[in-house]
């Protein structure tokens, strides 16, 4: 059977999502000759990075607006994030070494001053949130990967002796006790670099790791500061290239002996030259078998690719919004996905999985999140940004590759993967306020479709048969 033959009995399905109207399916088009030019031609001959999967982060705040709900409610929101092939199907996961800013307020595992030995350390305080949480969602997928990285080593490892490193926001209720002679500025190195507090933070690391497997929860991959850059308001911790590079010399030895991945990041600034300064010490270089950007850090993410096309590139927190769950920012979303993964991103992960209403942190940033719960009602709704990481993570399977997707005319606003049991998937979006006729090709063989106004598009073509 040609080429063009097999296409044209290949089956093709279709949902949409616009403002009004969520993941609708759309009536199924046909393959036919192709007897024109297309506006989408599908080449599976030209392939780029492979998906290791989509994911979301474990944070308290999200635990605790779940927390409200009736037990089926619970449930059925469970059964839709992380059952495979039911809804977005989550298989790499993020959660917090300690705490974060969407904790309940800051603690770490030891805040015992001189505890180099970590007699105090405890992951007791995660019982009550973390641990339930992800045992919830292990119920649905027992394979789900799991990676963590820190927002502040304990307060006593730092330079300032505090969790956070920078004063509120002017004008903010906020009261993180900081003082002005502790904030933290950019560009230094505010974990203190004797070895003695390195050793002592690697062997934290190693302690959660083996706390963690004792609850039957397996980490797989860490990552040694969130947002190594950016002195905050929350739980923060300022690092140089220079001196991560140190800790990562102390840190990997101690997850290899575990089997625990490290990689670089989260990097959240445009500077590829952080992760190639790291690669390049020896002592440190071999360890990183990843990197992982968020924010800004996207506008580094295709240069690393360059520099080091053997590390698995992880898109690592979806921006957070505004705490408004609106349609222009499910709008933005995509535009973000689009990005990372054109510029050879493996995974994505979004950030609140859960949050009540208007999404306010302990540190008074408002967010979003993929699940809102009314705490007045005590009721829950999917956002618009739930359907848009549906429209990817419901049918791009692990292992798929994207591919080419040859555009022209105003029809590059798309993604297209083969997954590996060789069924295509085509996201697009129609960004205009009118519907847009597409004509798309595979194989010698074309369909049609019509998206309808500023919508979102999924359509799967199934493997031959």
């Amino acid at each position: 059977m040609s080429e063009t033959a097999a296409a044209l009995d290949r089956r093709i399905s279709w949902v949409s999502t616009d403002r009004e109207h969520a993941w609708v399916e759309m009536p199924a088009p046909q393959f036919a000759p192709l007897t024109g030019m297309p506006n989408l031609l599908l080449r599976t001959d030209r392939r780029y990075q492979t998906v290791e999967g989509f994911g979301v982060c474990f944070n308290e705040l999200g635990w605790r607006a779940l927390s409200r709900l009736g037990e089926a409610d619970r449930a059925e929101i469970f059964d839709e994030l992380f059952t495979p092939g039911r809804g977005t199907g989550f298989s790499v996961c993020r959660m917090p070494v300690g705490a974060n800013d969407f904790s309940t307020d800051w603690y770490s595992y030891d805040e015992v001053a001189g505890d180099f030995g970590l007699e105090h350390f405890s992951i007791e305080h995660d019982r009550a949130s973390l641990i339930p949480y992800i045992h919830e969602a292990l119920r649905r997928r027992p394979d789900l990967k799991l990676w963590a990285p820190p927002w502040s080593p304990p307060s006593w490892m730092k330079t300032n002796g505090h969790y956070a490193a920078a004063l509120p926001w002017r004008g903010s209720d906020v009261d993180n006790g900081l003082r002005p002679d502790q904030v933290g500025v950019e560009g230094t190195d505010m974990m203190i670099q004797e070895p003695r507090y390195l050793d002592a933070y690697a062997e934290y690391f190693a302690r959660f790791v083996k706390a963690y497997r004792a609850e039957g929860i397996d980490i797989s991959m860490v990552m040694p500061q969130n947002e190594f850059n950016s002195p905050q308001v929350f739980p923060s911790c300022t690092w140089t290239p220079e001196g991560l590079a140190r800790f990562i010399a102390v840190l990997g030895p101690r997850m290899r002996e575990l089997g625990v991945d490290v990689f670089f990041g989260t990097q959240e600034r445009p500077a590829p030259e952080h992760l190639a300064t790291v690669l390049a010490e020896p002592d440190a270089g071999p360890f990183i078998s990843g990197a992982g950007f968020q924010w800004a850090g996207k506008g580094a993410i295709a240069d690393a690719h360059r520099i080091a096309p053997h590390l698995s590139l992880y898109q690592t927190e979806q921006e957070c919004g505004d705490g408004r769950n609106d349609w222009r920012f499910a709008r933005y979303t995509w535009s973000l996905m689009r990005r990372f993964f054109e510029a050879g991103a493996n995974a994505y992960t979004y950030w609140n999985l859960a949050l009540d209403e208007g999404g306010v942190s302990r540190w008074g940033w408002a967010q979003n999140s993929l699940v809102v719960v009314d705490p007045a009602t005590n009721g829950f709704r999917y956002t618009h940004e739930f359907f848009v990481m549906k429209h990817l993570a419901h049918h791009v399977q692990v292992g798929a590759t994207r591919i080419d997707a040859f555009s022209w005319t105003g029809h590059e606003n798309q993604l297209a993967f083969e997954n590996p049991d060789g069924s295509i998937v085509i996201v697009m979006q129609n960004d205009l306020a009118d519907e847009m006729p597409v004509t798309i090709a595979l194989d010698g063989a074309a369909f049609d479709v019509v998206l309808p106004a500023d919508s979102f598009s999924t359509i799967r073509i199934a493997a031959p048969a």
